[in-house]
Formats: C-alpha cells, sequence, structure tokens
C-alpha cells in the first residue's frame, strides 16, 4: 500500500463563538505509524477531522489522499441498524444466499459484483479486531461501546483506505480488544495517524507529534522515546529558568547598588553647591555633567535588568504547566461497617444473576470482556435500569459518571450545567469549578464544544460537587479521553474520596493506580 501525505497549511479553526481553535497550523504527518498528543482541548481531535474532510477550515489548506479512513471518537450511529448494513456487505450477503438457494437473478450477481468471497473477508476482518463472526447478524444497539467501537475499525479495514486517522481508538475496548488494536497499528502499512492517551497503544509507533500553541512538534521514536525527551527538556528549561532568575536578582542589586551611588554623589554635589567653593557657571556645568552621567548610568543599569527579565519570561515559556484537577470532597466519607449496596437475587437485563453487597469506602473494580453485562450491572446498581428480578438497595446518596457522558446538557455553559445540581451560589460554583481546570470564561464554555477530556472533567464536576455529595461514586470507563495530566490529578482526587467506588474499566493500570479492594470479573 502507497503511502500519501497528510498536511495541513497555515490552517484557521474558530468555534462558532469566536474561540480560535487552531491558529495559522502547519502540519505534515510522515510517512509510517504516527502518534498525536497535547493537552485536552488543544485541537488534537479537529486536526483529525480536518485531514478526514468533515470539518473545513475557515482559511487555509488541507492535503489528504482520496482514500482516507476515520475513526472519531464519539460514534453516532443507528442502534436500529445491523451490524452487516453498517459495514456495507448486507446486501452482497444476501445475494449470495439467494443464489446459493438457485437464483439465476442477473440482479444477484450483478450485486455480488465478483465479492464472492465476502463472507470470508468480513469473517476475517472481523476476526482480525477481536468480534466473532456471529456479530454480523446482531444490531448495532445490542453491541457494547467496545464492540461498536471494533465495528467501526473492521469497516475500515474493508474500505483498504490510503491512509488511516485513528481519535482515541483504545476507549472502551477489553483486554483483547486493545491487544488486535495494538496488532493493527503495528501492522499497518501506509500512513497512520493516532490520537491517544493511551501509553501502551502509542509505544510502539515511529514517531509522536505534540500539538501545542505553536503547532507540532515531532519526536522521534514511540511514546516512552517521547517521555524521556520531554523531561530532558524540562530540566534543561528549569535550569534555565533557574539560571534566568540569578541574573534577574543580581541586576536587580546592581541596580539598587547604582542608585545608592548616584544618591551619594548627589547629596555631595548639593553640599558643593551650598557651600560655593567654585564660580557658579562651574558647578552648574558640573551639575549637568553629573545629571547626564547618572542617567546614562542608571539607564544601562535598567536596560541589563530589563534584558535579565526578558530571557527569564523565554526560559519560563519553556516550561510545561499541565493543568490539574484539584478536587475537595466534603461529606462522602463512608463508615466502614455501614452497607452501601445490597442485591436480593438480583437478575440483570441479560439474564446474569449478580450477588454484591459493598460496605463501607469499598472500592470495586467491574472487569470483563466487551458485551458481558458491565455497565448494565452499573446502571441496575445507579436505578437507571430495572432488573429483570430482585432488587438493589442502596443506602447512601449515588453519583454516576456514564461511559457516553450524557450527564451534560449541550445546550448550556459548564458553570450552568453544575449550578443546576447545587444549591450554593455562583461564586462557589466558580471557585470550586475553577479547581476542575475550568477558570474564568472557560467556565461559560457551552458543554457541546467541549474535547473529549474536557467533558470528561465538566461531567465530573457535575457529579462531585452536586448536593447531597455522592458517597458512592459508580465510574463507567473514567479514564477515556483524559490527557497524562489530567489522568494523574483525576486518580489524586479519587485517592482523597473517603466513599465507596464501583469503577468499569479495562484499564488494568487505571485500576491499580485507584487502589481497588477487589475485582469481580464477568465472563
Amino acid at each position: 500500500m502507497s503511502a500519501f501525505p497528510l498536511a495541513l497549511h497555515h490552517v484557521h479553526v474558530t468555534w462558532p463563538d469566536g474561540t480560535p481553535c487552531l491558529v495559522d497550523l502547519d502540519l505534515v504527518v510522515p510517512t509510517g505509524r504516527s502518534g498525536l498528543v497535547g493537552p485536552n482541548g488543544s485541537g488534537k481531535s479537529t486536526v483529525l477531522r480536518l485531514l478526514a474532510g468533515t470539518l473545513a477550515p475557515d482559511s487555509g489548506r488541507v492535503t489528504a489522499p482520496a482514500s482516507v479512513g476515520y475513526l472519531p471518537q464519539d460514534l453516532t450511529l443507528d442502534v436500529a441498524q445491523p451490524a452487516d448494513v453498517f459495514l456495507g456487505v448486507a446486501e452482497a450477503r444476501a445475494a449470495l444466499r439467494r443464489i446459493e438457494r438457485g437464483s439465476t437473478d442477473p440482479a444477484d450477481y450483478g450485486t455480488v459484483e465478483g465479492r464472492w468471497d465476502v463472507e470470508e473477508r468480513v469473517t476475517a476482518a472481523l476476526a482480525r479486531v477481536g468480534l466473532p463472526a456471529g456479530t454480523l447478524d446482531r444490531r448495532l444497539g445490542e453491541l457494547s461501546g467496545g464492540e461498536v467501537v471494533q465495528l467501526a475499525l473492521t469497516r475500515l479495514l474493508l474500505d483498504g483506505p490510503r491512509a488511516l486517522l485513528l481519535d482515541e481508538p483504545s476507549n472502551n475496548l477489553d483486554s483483547a480488544g486493545r491487544e488486535r488494536l495494538a496488532e493493527v497499528v503495528a501492522g499497518w502499512r501506509g500512513t497512520l495517524l493516532v490520537v491517544s492517551h493511551d501509553a501502551d497503544l502509542l509505544g510502539p509507533l515511529d514517531r509522536i507529534g505534540e500539538l501545542g500553541p505553536d503547532g507540532v512538534r515531532w519526536y522521534g521514536g514511540g511514546y516512552s522515546s517521547y517521555v524521556a525527551q520531554v523531561q530532558v527538556e524540562q530540566a534543561a528549561a528549569e535550569q534555565a529558568v533557574a539560571t534566568a532568575a540569578a541574573d534577574v536578582r543580581r541586576q536587580r542589586d546592581d541596580l539598587v547598588d547604582a542608585e545608592r551611588v548616584l544618591a551619594k554623589r548627589r547629596r555631595y554635589g548639593a553640599k558643593m553647591y551650598a557651600i560655593k567653593r567654585e564660580p557658579r557657571a562651574v558647578m552648574k556645568l558640573r551639575k549637568r555633567a553629573a545629571q547626564e552621567s547618572a542617567a546614562a548610568y542608571t539607564h544601562t543599569h535598567e536596560q541589563r535588568l530589563a534584558e535579565a527579565r526578558q530571557q527569564l519570561a523565554d526560559a519560563a515559556s519553556r516550561l510545561r504547566h499541565d493543568p490539574a484537577i484539584r478536587v475537595e470532597l466534603p461529606g462522602t466519607v463512608v463508615p466502614s461497617g455501614r452497607i452501601v449496596v445490597r442485591t436480593r437475587e438480583l437478575v440483570l437485563r441479560t439474564g446474569r444473576e449478580v450477588g454484591l453487597e459493598l460496605r463501607g469506602p469499598e472500592r470495586v473494580a467491574l472487569v470483563g470482556p466487551n458485551g458481558s453485562g458491565k455497565t448494565t450491572l452499573l446502571r441496575t446498581l445507579a436505578g437507571d435500569l430495572e432488573p429483570a428480578a430482585g432488587a438493589v438497595e442502596v443506602g447512601v446518596p449515588v453519583g454516576v459518571l456514564p461511559q457516553r457522558l450524557d450527564v451534560l446538557d449541550d445546550t448550556l455553559s459548564v458553570f450552568a450545567n453544575v449550578a443546576a445540581v447545587t444549591p450554593a451560589t455562583a461564586n462557589v460554583v466558580r471557585a470550586k469549578l475553577a479547581r476542575f481546570g475550568f477558570r474564568g470564561s472557560a467556565a461559560e464554555q457551552a458543554s457541546g464544544t467541549l474535547s473529549g477530556g474536557e467533558r470528561l472533567r465538566a461531567a465530573l464536576a457535575r457529579v462531585l460537587l452536586a448536593d447531597p455529595a455522592p458517597q458512592l461514586l459508580l465510574l463507567d470507563e473514567p479514564s477515556n479521553n483524559l490527557d497524562l495530566a489530567a489522568r494523574e490529578s483525576l486518580l489524586s482526587a479519587l485517592a482523597d474520596y473517603g466513599g465507596a467506588l464501583v469503577v468499569v474499566s479495562h484499564d488494568r493500570r487505571f485500576l491499580d493506580e485507584v487502589g481497588v479492594d477487589r475485582v469481580i470479573t464477568l465472563d
């Protein structure tokens, strides 16, 4: 498969509210496997949409091959659509079956049109991403979030694009699905650009591009190499800041010393003028010369101080200031003996029988393959789904962070979404939102315009800042879409959380860092 260049030339993108997203961005994606990282909201998904042709820039030019495969972060699907229709093979499959039953209709042969092996090809493509052949006969609404992602990836593989764009493709995938995805990425021979916060997926790539305010900077090697290079840069930047700060202090002290010397000279000159030891005209000339010399002397030291301050600003600009989520969760502590959740002869809608009891601030992980019922159990515990039989007893206030983050009203601002669930004053709400990284005008941004990571932070704020405070948190794939800084901040917040926690996640590293007390596996 030959590779074609993907590029953006002086591209500008501005959101409808006038907020700039990308400013004069130049980007050339090299041949091979590339990753794109950057803080949430920096425009990574927008870059992929531009390259895929689903978004037009306000100005500038996009270069892309005619055949581009694009897997968006959020798939918009018709839940009633059969999987084979979604893959574009339903008509060929149906025609083949009619031919196998003896049809001689030319229309059936025209529909197949040389695709006699369509069933085998689709089955092989499904297996490549980890889906069974029976998936073809299911509807999209019957598939889990991870299975839908795998199916969408299957469609891209069947299309055989010359360039492949993947936006957070490991979201919602179970361990097996992530392994299959990693194999697809590792085996891709065309041009590939992956936006992801998954260190394991980014590990074997050829290069990592970091998107920032000044554009994209490429680092050779995979993710670990990128991290190592950034650490070296940060160490150098910190040393430069320390050196520049020391120079600023030195120049400031020199300026003070210069002012002291000049003040002493002025006092001496005033004394000489008062006692009139020299002719008046001579003294005036000396005074004017002293003033001019003092001005030049002061100007020199002020200029040196200004230059030192500029060097400090330049050095400081190279430092990274990752946004942090700093969350205080009062009222969430649960005594160790209190029953938080108890099920009684519970049978989920999937037909699975589940027995569960949580006491105190216990932390439980729900793991298992896509489609095993993890989200169904979580929604049943939350009261969003009625069980097929039995009951769920919940003894504390509950906060739910669903996989689709649909707790937000997209027509409202972040501030309005949070203010709707708490009686706190506007100033208090804004102060609390600042701890989630929404400061000033960022709190007024419409929820529907947020990036994936920003949306998760906003949804988390709405859940955690609700009144009453949740003493049981139900989290469905909470690490999806988080950049590394936000991930660490979320882990820090959960480390201080005093309530019970039930978390669905395929991210074993995240579960280890959360510190779960026990794991429930749904096979």
